[in-house]
Parts: structure tokens; C-alpha cells; sequence
């Protein structure tokens, strides 16, 4: 699916087309892209590329970096690199139906973000909050997003 963008209210829209290879591998497209997403073979998957909460936690990091740099140019800080290291816990036995309780997701994500900069520590806390502040993949970790579920036949 390709990114739209509404002129009326300013939204682009993003997609991506899946298919199941296996019960644990999926090919995902996105735009002129195609990546696997597949579970660790001690988790009963083959391998075949990063599983599911690696791929958001990676996610988050690429919109980080993104962010982190566009910011620094607006702040005219000079942003050598960000290095971004996140974790993320979670309890699996509700995905793995064992469960009801505790969710399925991420009970907590901690992000460091290393930065190389000019910048001085009253200054890049201003940048740090602004980051978090609109970051869009850690605004949709962090607040409910309406997801709306539909299944057609084949």
C-alpha cells in the first residue's frame, strides 16, 4: 500500500500487505520493501528475520533517530550520531493463551538514547522532552490507538 496524503487535514497514510508463509514466518511489503517477520526457533519459529515486539522496538528506534536529528536541526544543535539502546519486558502467557492477565505487550519499554553533540545538558534536556513530545511510533506505544479489525474470505 502506497503513503497518501489527504489535503484536507493534513494526514498521510501509511500501509503495509502481509502473507503467512508459515505459522510463525510472515513477508511483509511495505512500499518497495519486503521483510520477514519470524518468531526464534526456541519459540517455535525458523528464524527467518526479527519477531513482532523486536520489529516495534526497532521501529521506535528508527522513528527516534528520525526525530532526534530533525529536532537538533530546528534547536541548531549540531548532532554528530544518536546511539539508541531499548528493552522492552514482557510476560508471553497471554499471547500464548496460558493466561489472562498481564497484557500481552510490552510491560515496560526503556530507552537510552547516547548522544554526540555540542549541546549542554540544560539543552539537551529541552531536546530529550521535544523528542518524546513527538516521536510518532513512541506516542502510539504510549497512548491508545483506535485499531479497527476486519476478516474477508479468501
Amino acid at each position: 500500500m502506497a503513503q497518501q496524503t489527504s489535503e484536507s487535514d493534513q494526514t498521510v497514510s501509511f500501509g503495509v500487505s502481509a502473507e503467512s508463509r508459515t505459522e510463525t514466518h510472515t513477508v511483509v511489503e511495505a512500499r518497495d520493501f519486503t521483510f520477514s517477520v519470524d518468531e526464534p526457533t526456541d519459540m517455535g519459529g525458523t528464524n527467518a528475520g526479527p519477531n513482532p515486539v523486536e520489529y516495534l522496538l526497532g521501529a521506535l528506534a528508527g522513528c527516534l533517530n528520525v526525530v532526534g536529528h530533525q529536532i537538533a536541526a530546528e534547536m541548531d544543535i549540531e548532532m554528530k550520531t544518536i546511539e539508541i539502546d531499548i528493552e522492552g519486558d514482557l510476560d508471553p502467557r497471554k499471547f500464548m493463551g496460558q493466561a489472562e492477565e498481564p497484557r500481552a505487550g510490552y510491560q515496560t519499554v526503556d530507552v537510552t538514547l547516547t548522544a554526540e553533540t555540542d549541546a549542554d545538558d540544560e539543552t539537551l534536556g529541552e531536546w530529550l522532552e521535544a523528542v518524546e513530545e513527538r516521536c510518532p511510533v513512541s506516542d502510539n506505544i504510549s497512548n491508545a490507538t483506535p485499531v479497527a479489525f476486519t476478516v474477508d474470505r479468501s
